[in-house]
């Protein structure tokens, strides 16, 4: 059966976005999904000027097909007059419809708007001083949105410049393309037949391609089954469908892993904006056992909350500039974790087409709006790619794998903002500092080369904010753990990947921190772990001793085992306080660190495990005046505090009140 749908004239103009994307004065960086090319004029009107209407063109929006009925449009549009800062700027997208009539967003996405508001906005702040930041939303976990909670977080500030955030930075598994609830992955085949998005030839698997995939009777829990019955396969399915219990720190679900490219983007539609939503019907059961029934039961209501609060989410990302780097989820789980795991993985066809698949989609939905410049000979690939399918509506599978093989050695995921202070966010899944003589132990998360760009890049800088989706200073502890898992021959197991596990990869880091010409305040956001903290480390060994804050959100919606998590926290604090001698067994005996501890804490607990959305506010040389987690479940928000007897240095007067 073909995948292309044949209705197409009740379909919405738009069905996700705008997104804010990189926003600079010259240049504004957007992002939405239309069910046709659309005709767009960009209209921008700040706070005491008149308004500007910016007709988009072909170079200025640039439309990606997808599918029958499905097209990204890359807004990338440059100013010759620049836009002001720190005044609210009210917008707005005005479509031109097939009948010839306009819409601006009021008429196609009305859901985006705050009340009594006819149009979105943005504020370009002079500062990077108020950040928003978290990783992981995964939509079948039990708990509330963190993003929808940063919405109401917003909305009683929408008129006031100043006190809206500079960026919302998504450090990571924005999307779980390996961990799908069943009724998530029906909700994905609806809507591939809704909007005819594009399939594919497979190979190496027992299907031919992606229509006999989505009808095959294992597409439901059951995905390993389509690898051929191979020997050498083995290690392929516990790699991608295996399903791992993982006794420390998460239970991988991978058995509805996303395999095709219209499988991932139709997630990014799903998990971004409720208007596809509207468009499926209530998706049916498939023949299921009895657990696998209870199971979908389950993962069903909590999308259903999920769903409730998704225009809310859809709101906030159209109206705050919005960053974001991959972690390992919005490709696979413990992606690139190790030389044998990538062995493994790109040189069987079936699961390079699956890493690939979900890497292009990335580039399209995520890594082409922080740095526009960057993709443009990728773009031109893609475009050639989407433009001819075949007569039933298939990618060419010479094509597409050429531009997977493109985007596997592709080395500008990374990106900097030169914002005040400087922000780098860093790519720690692709240029990987391997180990050549026990290829089955983790790599570094940064190789040499990339490390040296990124002290080129922090040179003479007085204070820098670095995103790293995995924490550089992690709960010592749980990193001990993986350490033994690794020694035993199980890392992939317990994702054992932080930056210490990596002895060249942590040392150049640490010399870095060290050197005389780099910033002496850093700000470390990562996210990753499922649980949330923030660490004062100083760097014991240097004259002028530089000041690092780890602070760490996690996740946007999921959480931490709790129970475990506690035990976990009360261990750590007996085993590694910082006067433990066992520090000095560690990379940290050059390091003194001294966590923050949650206000609303139980017994001493050091980390917080709720899902939310973290906020930080830096004063003017790049410090951390005040650490929030804003929790998803509506209750009061939590602050990391520090007692300043033992912190003097940290200047509190004249900066700004944080929000209650």
């Amino acid at each position: 059966m073909s995948s292309i749908s044949t209705i197409s004239d009740t379909l919405p103009p738009v069905l996700a976005g705008p997104i804010l994307r990189r926003l600079e004065p010259q240049r504004l960086a957007l992002w939405l999904a239309g069910s046709a090319p659309l005709r767009l004029i960009l209209l921008l009107e700040p706070a005491g000027e008149g308004a500007r209407r910016i007709p988009l063109d072909d170079h200025s929006c640039r439309a990606i097909r997808v599918g029958e009925h499905a097209y990204l449009h890359l807004v990338d549009v440059s100013l010759d007059e620049p836009l002001p800062r720190d005044v609210v700027i009210a917008y707005d997208l005005i479509a031109t419809f097939e009948d010839g009539t306009q819409g601006g967003v009021a008429a196609w996405a009305p859901h985006l708007l705050h009340g009594g508001a006819q149009r979105p906005s943005m504020v370009l702040r002079s500062r990077a001083d108020d950040i928003l930041f978290g990783s992981c939303r995964k939509p079948h976990h039990a708990s509330r949105d963190g993003l929808a909670r940063a919405d109401v977080l917003l909305s009683g500030h929408i008129d006031e410049a100043a006190r809206r955030p500079a960026m919302l930075m998504l450090c990571g598994d924005q999307v779980y393309a390996d961990d799908v609830a069943g009724p998530m992955l029906a909700a994905i085949h609806a809507l591939i037949r809704r909007l005819g998005l594009y399939g594919e030839c497979l190979e190496g698997a027992v299907v031919d391609d992606s229509d006999a995939l989505y009808a095959h009777p294992a597409g439901y829990y059951h995905r390993e089954d389509l690898l051929p019955a191979f020997k050498s396969n083995e290690a392929l399915r516990e790699r991608f469908f295996g399903g791992v219990d993982k006794p420390i720190f998460t239970t991988a679900n991978a058995h509805n892993h996303l395999v095709t490219l219209a499988e991932v983007l139709a997630m990014y539609l799903l998990v971004w904006s409720p208007v596809p939503w509207g468009l499926l019907p209530e998706p049916p059961m498939p023949a299921l056992d009895a657990d696998h029934e209870r199971r979908w039961r389950r993962e069903n209501a909590a999308l259903s909350g999920f769903r409730a609060e998704l225009p809310r989410a859809a709101r906030l990302l159209a109206h705050v500039q919005t960053l974001m780097i991959f972690d390992d989820h919005d490709i696979t789980d413990d992606w690139n974790l190790s030389a044998k795991w990538e062995t493994t993985a790109y040189e069987h066809p079936f699961s390079r087409r699956i890493v690939g698949n979900a890497l292009v989609a990335y580039m399209l939905c995520q890594g082409w709006g922080n740095r526009p410049e960057a993709f443009g000979e990728v773009l031109d690939s893609t475009a050639a790619l989407t433009a001819a399918p075949d007569a039933r509506g298939r990618l060419d599978a010479a094509r597409q794998d050429a531009l997977i093989g493109r985007l596997l050695s592709f080395h500008r995921w990374g990106y900097l903002l030169r914002t005040d202070p400087i922000v780098i966010v860093l790519d720690t899944r692709t240029r990987r500092w391997r180990s050549r003589r026990l290829p089955s132990r983790p790599s570094g998360l940064m190789d040499w080369e990339s490390l040296v760009e990124l002290q080129q890049e922090l040179l003479d800088e007085k204070a820098a904010v670095i995103v790293s989706p995995a924490p550089m200073f992690g709960v010592k502890l749980i990193e001990i753990l993986q350490r033994i898992s690794t020694w035993a021959g199980q890392a992939l197991t317990v994702d054992a990947e932080n930056w210490m596990a990596h002895r060249g990869a942590a040392s150049v880091m640490l010399n870095i921190f060290r050197h005389s010409r780099t910033p002496g305040n850093y700000v470390i956001l990562s996210g990753d772990v499922h649980y949330s903290f923030a660490y004062d480390v100083q760097v014991r060994d240097r004259d002028s001793t530089p000041h690092i804050w780890q602070i760490t959100s996690s996740g946007i919606k999921n959480e931490f085992p709790r129970r475990l998590l506690d035990w976990l926290d009360r261990l750590n604090r007996w085993l590694y306080s910082p006067r433990s001698p066992l520090n000095w067994l560690t990379q940290r005996r050059h390091l003194a660190i001294q966590p923050r501890l949650p206000d609303r804490r139980r017994s001493g607990e050091r980390v917080w495990n709720g899902a939310g959305i973290g906020q930080v506010f830096l004063d003017e040389q790049g410090r951390p005046v005040h650490i929030l987690q804003h929790n998803a479940d509506g209750s009061a928000s939590t602050r990391f505090l520090v007692d300043d007897a033992k912190l003097p240095e940290m200047a509190t007067a004249g900066q700004p009140e944080a929000p209650s």
